[in-house]
């Protein structure tokens, strides 16, 4: 007796404890969890804090904290009401014997229900509160466009912040609606409650009404959806992007009969539970499958038999809005249009002294190939890294001219092993330092870049000021500055230049901000490192994607950033913000479902503080005209000039427009239906492979104008043709920023093609010969980008030749120009040699004594001309030889590398076979 009171003694304190040890780890877990999220919202705001964007944090936070409190209330809510009726039916439907234990300990009950219904509140939170903020944001501070949808008379606004927004509410509430009636029928399918209680009847034919009229919603708002997709069915999708003749016949009608059969068939469930009728319960689904299938086929059966044999009659109203609506949202209605000769035979000194800065903006360079020499030639250290070279245009000794530079980063990952120390990757080396800059039409003897900025320290034709890099594209960690080491400037012969910080960008090191940003960062050397003072700053997300994704999440950001020189002389960088979106109404889509992009805000980074600028390029524009009313202090009030200079029309939104517009500039409906006229981006041999052919900048003198400036263009050719049919660019100086054109060649002539030009190249015996011979010579001959310019009334065609040795520390050297013009053609060694053959050529005679008589008969002359016959090569035998011992020594020459040497001997090569 004494015994088994003493078990059951050992067992009650067993128990206690047991339920002691959980509320204590209970209690720890929460306490770990709060203060991990209290620390990561701290340190966050003190970030967004330092780089003076906290309304951002604070408007974003305070949505967040409302909505996450409403999904908690309404999870836990819905899940303790489901679970405490469903408990109270347990409790009336069957003896309290006959329930396991826990049923009838109220208290532990209670702690089950509570307990489960925190868990769904805390799973609601994190959806509403994380997937709703910016939707909820935009509802309440959206701006209308001014246009409105020609069949439901809304206007744009109510598809790209209404809709989407109710679709996310209902589809939380369906979502909701349905896991309780699954968790109600799997509870009351315990020996068959459904049938026999009252309670649980009424529970499921309450959840059964509420989930029919949610669904009725659904169905309710899929009439809007016509206007945004080209689906008519499973199956099948009308040429029409938006609303079509099968929508409007069938598809909204079937979207009306869903809703309506949704409501009865969720009340006539319900009526049949309460009266024990269960096997009509299946009557309303099997109603509502087939409406569903009855839907489809009648979709089906109108496309096909009623639209497709007359699609252009059924569909033309419906085109015209696509037509309409897609020039609209892609900014294509303003476009101007204008005429171009195409082949006319102009080009003579005079057009070239006439558009001298055109000609000699001309590139004969390419980005890739010239990245692999920046990182061989200008990087000086393993440390030291060009990840892109970008182009721009400056003003230099009053000049306009065009030229290629890139940013020379750190990357610490290089750094020796022995230097992999915490106090050299945090505290030493924190920057990188300068820019290289070069010409776009100039080449060295030995094909390199002709240098603008060069060095450590940059020397050059621009004075920068301030050539330290702490931010940039380089995957940086946090670093922390103005401590008790000396920073690493760049190295200086047999040492190493330091440097101080000297702005008061970053995070102060208090003691309190040590702590949370060792934290943070999980570095307990933060916190006790003697190097650390006060005055030391900590530069967190330098990374400049991350640093501004971090500050506004809800932009999309352009890949390519690129650096530029202000006219103070320090480095900043220049990125592309988009606003995206899938709510616009008959608009073909160009991703998915996304079917409207804009580029109105440019983002400015500066190198050396990391301070981050949103400036606004287009303030009319609804979308950022909405997010400025949700963050008011995000946007900068005006564009300096130095930073407007620079303005670069992003290449990734000019390809998304030009490709619609190959579509979308047919007005003619006709034409438009049957894709008639359509012009695609042309291709053309870059390296060994055809590609298709990227936009590229120009610097030129547009016809109507007296001044040259910097155009983004690209060619365009028809459908499975390669000649040139048109050409499209985007302006993007000063106030003429983003003004897009069109320049249309006559249909009736023939103007080359990029791929045309290509094949010429190709099949030009003299041009493939060389090409040859210097493959045969154990290099590779490497295809550059093939230009087409625009001159006044001509087009000149521009294309570099790079030749690379096989070894592995070779270089790509731009050895020769090729220039196509009309029906000519030439190779020369540099682009001016080049434009002055192809002078020559069309111009024989040459300005000065053009109309001097000839020392040749005209008889012989014509003879000649028309026979295409030559002289005897005299010594023939002699000629081959010593072209072959040429040869030997050309390939001698590039084998050892001796690069001048081997291009004097191919010119002596080339004049011989001449």
């Amino acid at each position: 007796m004494d015994f088994n009171q003493n078990s059951e003694a050992q067992m009650k304190k067993i128990r206690k404890f047991g339920k002691r040890s959980g509320i204590i780890s209970g209690i720890l877990i929460f306490l770990i969890v709060t203060v991990m999220l209290g620390i990561q919202w701290v340190t966050e705001y003190i970030w967004m804090d330092s780089v003076d964007y906290s309304s951002v944090f604070v408007t974003i936070f305070q949505t967040k904290v409302l909505l996450g409190t409403a999904g908690f209330v309404l999870f836990a809510i819905l899940t303790y009401i489901t679970l405490f009726w469903i408990s109270r039916s347990y409790k009336k439907h069957f003896d309290i014997h006959q329930l396991p234990p826990f049923f009838s300990q109220g208290k532990l009950l209670q702690l089950i229900m509570w307990g489960s219904a925190l868990f769904a509140g805390i799973i609601g939170s994190t959806i509403i509160q994380g997937v709703g903020w910016e939707p909820t944001l935009k509802l309440m501070n959206f701006e209308t466009f001014g246009k409105t949808d020609p069949f439901f008379n809304l206007d744009i606004s109510f598809y790209m912040f209404v809709l989407p927004y109710l679709k996310f509410i209902l589809s939380i509430l369906l979502s909701l609606s349905i896991f309780y009636l699954a968790v109600e029928v799997a509870a009351y399918s315990v020996f068959h409650m459904y049938r026999m209680n009252r309670s649980a009847q009424a529970h499921l034919g309450i959840t059964v009404i509420v989930t029919g009229i949610i669904l009725a919603l659904t169905h309710v708002l899929e009439p809007f959806d016509t206007l945004l997709t080209n689906k008519v069915n499973l199956f099948q999708e009308s040429v029409v992007y938006g609303l079509s003749f099968t929508d409007r016949v069938i598809n909204i009608l079937k979207a009306y009969i869903l809703a309506a059969v949704a409501i009865i068939g969720a009340v006539w469930t319900a009526i049949a539970l309460r009266r024990g009728k269960l096997r009509s319960i299946v009557t309303p689904v099997i109603v509502y499958v087939a409406v569903l299938i009855l839907g489809q086929g009648a979709s089906v059966v109108v496309q096909n038999f009623i639209v497709s044999p007359n699609e252009f009659y059924r569909e033309e109203p419906y085109l015209q809005h696509n037509l309409e609506f897609t020039r609209a949202a892609y900014g294509l209605d303003n476009m101007e249009v204008k005429e171009h000769p195409g082949n006319v035979d102009s080009l003579d000194e005079e057009l070239v002294e006439r558009n001298e800065l055109t000609i000699n903006n001309i590139r004969i360079n390419d980005s890739r190939p010239l990245l692999d020499i920046y990182n061989q030639l200008q990087t000086f250290r393993t440390y030291y890294q060009f990840n892109d070279i970008d182009i721009d245009r400056y003003e230099i000794d009053g000049e306009y001219q065009q030229v290629f530079l890139g940013a020379r980063e750190l990357n610490t990952i290089d750094l020796p092993d022995q230097a992999q120390t915490w106090v050299n990757r945090t505290l030493r080396y924190t920057h990188g330092y300068g820019i290289a800059m070069s010409q776009v039409n100039s080449v060295t003897a030995q094909g390199q870049p002709q240098y603008m900025v060069r060095n450590l320290p940059p020397q050059g034709v621009i004075d920068v000021t301030r050539p330290q890099i702490y931010f940039g594209e380089e995957d940086y960690q946090t670093v922390i500055v103005d401590t008790a080491v000396n920073e690493f400037d760049y190295p200086s012969g047999d040492e190493n230049v330091t440097n101080r910080y000297e702005e008061e960008a970053g995070i102060p090191m208090t003691m309190l901000n040590r702590l949370l940003f060792a934290l943070d960062e999980g570095s307990f050397r933060i916190l006790v490192s003697g190097q650390i003072n006060e005055d030391s700053k900590l530069l967190q997300t330098r990374n400049i994607m991350d640093r501004v994704t971090r500050i506004a999440p809800f932009f999309e950001y352009d890949p390519d950033p690129y650096i530029f020189v202000r006219d103070d002389g320090s480095l900043a960088w220049m990125m592309d913000a988009y606003l995206i979106e899938e709510g616009y109404p008959y608009a073909e889509s160009f991703e998915g479902s996304r079917n409207y992009i804009k580029n109105p805000v440019k983002v400015v980074v500066d190198a050396y503080t990391g301070d981050v600028d949103f400036y606004i390029t287009d303030p009319e524009e609804p979308l950022v005209q909405t997010y400025k009313n949700m963050f008011p202090d995000l946007f900068a009030a005006e564009i300096p000039e130095d930073v407007q200079a620079h303005f670069r029309y992003p290449e990734q939104l000019f390809k998304v427009e030009a490709r619609m517009y190959g579509t979308y500039h047919m007005t003619n409906l006709e034409l438009f239906y049957n894709r008639e006229d359509f012009w695609q981006f042309p291709t053309e041999h870059y390296f060994n492979e055809d590609i298709e052919m990227e936009p590229y900048y120009v610097t030129m003198k547009l016809p109507e104008f007296d001044k040259e400036e910097f155009i983004l263009m690209m060619p365009y050719t028809p459908k499975n043709r390669q000649n040139m049919i048109a050409w499209i660019g985007v302006r993007n100086d000063g106030e003429n920023y983003g003004e897009k054109f069109v320049y249309r060649f006559p249909k009736q002539e023939n103007v080359y093609g990029p791929q045309q030009i290509e094949n010429r190249i190709n099949q030009d015996s003299e041009i493939s010969q060389e090409l040859n011979l210097w493959s045969q010579g154990g290099s590779q001959v490497i295809r550059g980008n093939l230009l087409a310019i625009p001159i006044e009334d001509t087009i000149l065609y521009v294309e570099p030749i790079y030749i690379e040795s096989a070894n592995e520390t070779s270089l790509p050297e731009v050895k020769q120009v090729v220039m196509a013009y009309g029906d000519h053609i030439v190779m020369e060694s540099s682009f001016d040699k080049a434009l002055e053959e192809m002078l020559r050529i069309v111009n024989p005679d040459g300005r000065a004594d053009r109309d001097e008589p000839s020392d040749v008969p005209d008889g012989d002359a014509g003879e000649g001309e028309e026979t295409g016959e030559s002289a005897p090569i005299l010594d023939a035998e002699e000629l081959l030889t010593e072209i072959s011992e040429l040869f030997s020594a050309y390939q001698d020459a590039v084998a050892e590398g001796r690069w001048q040497e081997a291009g004097e001997i191919m010119e002596r090569i080339q004049d011989l076979l001449q």
